[in-house]
């Protein structure tokens, strides 16, 4: 394998790693905004609390990585259900203004606390794995980031499996699909957005804590990918989690791509650039949204 041939390959590599991630924070946008019709501007910090939970966590366990993880992913969905019933459950489908002033303030409040609380110096992130990676030919990659790309591959299973075959799932998508006729059935509403919010927290906390040990960990790092995140979602059509899934990984390629021929600097411009002519060539996204899409 020539040079060439071996930097595109450690290009495609990384961008996949780093698309999942990005695809667990996107299909969990996508999940709130397909139930509660709510587009969650705190969504970014939820990142970032799974990732000071995991950084706090993994001492405790002496750097152990998943009992840490597991602690995070927990600790996370705990501050979904506190987000749900303190402030989204009072939030009306029609209300869209209220809706973003609200998440937009929780966004700010979270981000600052914790700025004021841990100080905005970035920390490194130590597991017990440390820097050991697998090697293929003169293709090197962490274990870290392979075992945050098989956690992504789990839980999207794992999701697909829980909407698609479960009560608890149907339930989630009769209301994305006609709320209404979902509430002459007997489905209640407030429960259903309720465990969509938890579940999509979850997804966040779980994508903080694999991102950190990948990255370097700060309170803004959550309002760097949030942007991203609605980007994807926008441009998988909004509501719509296979699109979400679909583009976050193709995004992801192309950023690492982008960043390793042209500079760390275009990568941004790039994701941007796409979703405007995405959104140009097609409005209601790539995969249009009819009701929730889980398949």
């Amino acid at each position: 394998m020539d040079v060439s041939a071996t930097y595109l390959l450690q290009l495609m590599l990384n961008g996949l790693m780093l698309g999942l991630i990005y695809a667990l924070i996107a299909v969990g946008l996508a999940l709130i905004f397909g139930v509660l019709e709510v587009i969650n501007f705190a969504h970014g910090e939820l990142l970032m609390l799974g990732g000071y939970a995991m950084a706090f966590a993994l001492p405790a366990f002496g750097l152990s990585y998943w009992p840490a993880l597991a602690i995070a992913v927990v600790a996370t969905a705990l501050v979904g259900l506190v987000l749900y019933e303190g402030f989204l459950r009072r939030i009306d489908q029609k209300e869209f203004e209220r809706s973003i002033l609200t998440t937009l303030g929780i966004s700010m409040i979270l981000l600052y606390g914790m700025q004021y609380l841990f100080s905005a110096t970035p920390r490194m992130v130590d597991t017990a794995y440390g820097f050991d990676g697998i090697e293929i030919g003169s293709i090197r990659i962490t274990l870290t980031r392979v075992i945050a790309g098989a956690l992504a591959i789990v839980a999207f299973a794992a999701l697909y499996g829980l909407l698609r075959f479960t009560q608890f799932g149907r339930a989630m998508r009769a209301i994305a699909q006609n709320r209404e006729a979902a509430m002459m059935v007997g489905i209640p509403p407030r429960r259903v957005a309720r465990n969509a919010v938890v579940l999509a927290a979850a997804l966040c906390g779980l994508a903080g804590a694999a991102l950190a040990p990948i990255q370097l960990l700060y309170p803004a790092m959550g309002q760097a990918v949030i942007f991203k995140a609605f980007a994807l979602v926008v441009i998988g059509g909004l509501g719509n989690m296979t699109g979400a899934l679909i583009v976050a990984i193709a995004l992801g390629m192309i950023e690492s791509w982008v960043g390793g021929f042209f500079g760390i600097v275009w990568q941004e411009g790039a994701v941007f650039t796409i979703m405007i002519v995405a959104v140009l060539l097609r409005p209601d996204g790539i995969f249009q949204r009819p009701g929730m899409r889980v398949g």
